[in-house]
C-alpha cells in the first residue's frame, strides 16, 4: 500500500488528522454488500498492523440504490461495526432522495430513474412501470413504508451531513466554493458537482468526498474524491489518513 503526501499550494505543511488518530474513509457503496464486507476485513487486518490509539471509520453516503442489495448494506453496518471504531456515517443524496420519496410521490419518477428501484426490490417491492403511473407509485409507496424495518428509518434519520478531522472536512458530494464551510447549504452537501469539482480555491480544508464517479480516486491540491463507482467496477475505495500520510484500500 503506498503512502503519500498531500501538498497545499504554496504551504509549506502538508494538511494532518488529529495525533494518534488513523481515519478511514470510504466512498459510495450503493447497495455492494459484498464488497462492503470485504472492505471491513482489509480495514481491520490494516489496523491491527498499525495499532493507532484511535480509529474512526467514516462513510460518505449513498449507502442504497443502483446495486444488487441495499437493505443489507444497512442492515450490516447497523449490526456489524468495526470493533473498537468511532462510526461516522453521513447521508448522501440517495438517502435522502429514498427519505423523501416515503413521504412525497412526485419524486418518485426521478429516485426510480436514477437508482431507486434497486432499493425498492431489494425491500421486496415491485418497482412501478410505468415510473410515472401515480397508481403504481402510491402502491410502491405504502410497500415500502411497510416493509422498512424502523431500525433503518432510525439509521436513516440520524446520518450526519458532513464530519471534520483535523485539517479534513468529510462530506457526501463537495461544497459551495465561495460559501464559508460552516455555511454551506444542504442541497450542495448531498448534490453539488461542477462548480465545486472545477474549483481550484483553498477552501481551508482538504475536502473528502464521494458522489462524482471516477474511474481511479480523484487526488487534488483542495479535495480527494473517493466514488469509484463499485456497484458497476467492483471497486469500493477507502481513504486512509495518519498523520500527514495518506494511503488507499480497495477491493
Amino acid at each position: 500500500m503506498l503512502t503519500h503526501l498531500l501538498g497545499r499550494g504554496a504551504r509549506a505543511e502538508a494538511p494532518e488528522v488529529p495525533a494518534g488518530s488513523r481515519i478511514y474513509a470510504i466512498g459510495d457503496i450503493h447497495g455492494c454488500d459484498h464488497l462492503l464486507t470485504r472492505l471491513h476485513r482489509l480495514i481491520h487486518e490494516d489496523a491491527w498492523q498499525r495499532q493507532a490509539p484511535r480509529n474512526v471509520v467514516i462513510y460518505l453516503g449513498d449507502y442504497v440504490d443502483r446495486g444488487p442489495d441495499s437493505r443489507a448494506v444497512l442492515d450490516f453496518l447497523i449490526d456489524h461495526p468495526l470493533p473498537g471504531f468511532e462510526q461516522i456515517t453521513l447521508k448522501g443524496n440517495h438517502e435522502d432522495a429514498m427519505l423523501d420519496f416515503l413521504d412525497d410521490l412526485a419524486i418518485g419518477p426521478d429516485w426510480l430513474f436514477y437508482g431507486g428501484t434497486a432499493t425498492l426490490l431489494s425491500y421486496g417491492v415491485e418497482p412501478p412501470l410505468p415510473f410515472d403511473n401515480p397508481y403504481e407509485l402510491s402502491r410502491a409507496q405504502r410497500e415500502l413504508r411497510e416493509r422498512v424495518p424502523e431500525r433503518h428509518m432510525r439509521f436513516l434519520r440520524k446520518l450526519a451531513l458532513t464530519h471534520i478531522e483535523g485539517d479534513y472536512f468529510f462530506v457526501h458530494a463537495g461544497i459551495r466554493p465561495d460559501r464559508p464551510l460552516e455555511n454551506q447549504e444542504t442541497s450542495d452537501l448531498l448534490w453539488i458537482r461542477d462548480t465545486f469539482l472545477r474549483s481550484r480555491k483553498d477552501f481551508g480544508k482538504i475536502i473528502v468526498h464521494g458522489h462524482t464517479i471516477t474511474e481511479r480516486p480523484d487526488v487534488q491540491r483542495n479535495r480527494i474524491g473517493i466514488d469509484t463507482g463499485a456497484f458497476a467496477s467492483g471497486h469500493l475505495t477507502c481513504l486512509v489518513l495518519e498523520g500527514a500520510q495518506w494511503s488507499f484500500l480497495q477491493t
